[in-house]
C-alpha cells in the first residue's frame, strides 16, 4: 500500500478548511457542532510565481477534531499587507496553504530569510483539506 508523501520530516498534523463566505464566522464546528475558539497558528503559504511565506494567522479552531478553520478574507488581507512591502507584484497571485510550522522555530525567524529546504524540516501538513458547505437560512423559491 502506498502513502501519500508528505512534505517535510514530521507526520502530518490537523485538518484544515479555508473558508470563502464572509458571512460565515464558523462559531461552530461543521463537523461535531463543539463551540470553536480562536487560535494563532503559524501557516506556511506558497504564493504562485514567488517564494513561500511564513504567516502567524488567527483562525478558529476545533479541537476535538483537530481542525483549523481560517477565512479567506482575513488570510487575504494579511497576504496583501505582507507582499505590499516584500514583493508588490505577486499580490492577487493563487495561493495554497501547505500546513502548520513549528511555533517556537517560526517565533526564533520572524523577519529573517530562511531558506524553504530548511523550514521543511519544522513544517506539518495538514492531514486533511476540507470543504466548507455553507448554506444561509431564510426563505427561497422552489
Amino acid at each position: 500500500m502506498k502513502s501519500n508523501p508528505t512534505l517535510g520530516k514530521n507526520t502530518p498534523r490537523y485538518s484544515f478548511i479555508l473558508n470563502p463566505y464572509d458571512e460565515y464566522r464558523a462559531s461552530k464546528c461543521p463537523s461535531c457542532q463543539k463551540q470553536t475558539y480562536p487560535r494563532k497558528f503559524p501557516l506556511l503559504i506558497l504564493v504562485k510565481d514567488t517564494y513561500p511565506i511564513a504567516l502567524g494567522l488567527t483562525c478558529k479552531y476545533c479541537s476535538r477534531c483537530e481542525l483549523i478553520i481560517a477565512h479567506q478574507n482575513e488570510l487575504e488581507t494579511e497576504l496583501c499587507i505582507a507582499f505590499t512591502s516584500l514583493d508588490p507584484e505577486s499580490i492577487g497571485h493563487e495561493y495554497f496553504v501547505v500546513g502548520t510550522i513549528d511555533r517556537k522555530k517560526w517565533k526564533g525567524n520572524i523577519g529573517k530569510s530562511i531558506e524553504f529546504q530548511s523550514i521543511l524540516e519544522y513544517t506539518y501538513q495538514f492531514k486533511e483539506l476540507l470543504n466548507l458547505q455553507f448554506s444561509p437560512g431564510g426563505w427561497r423559491p422552489d
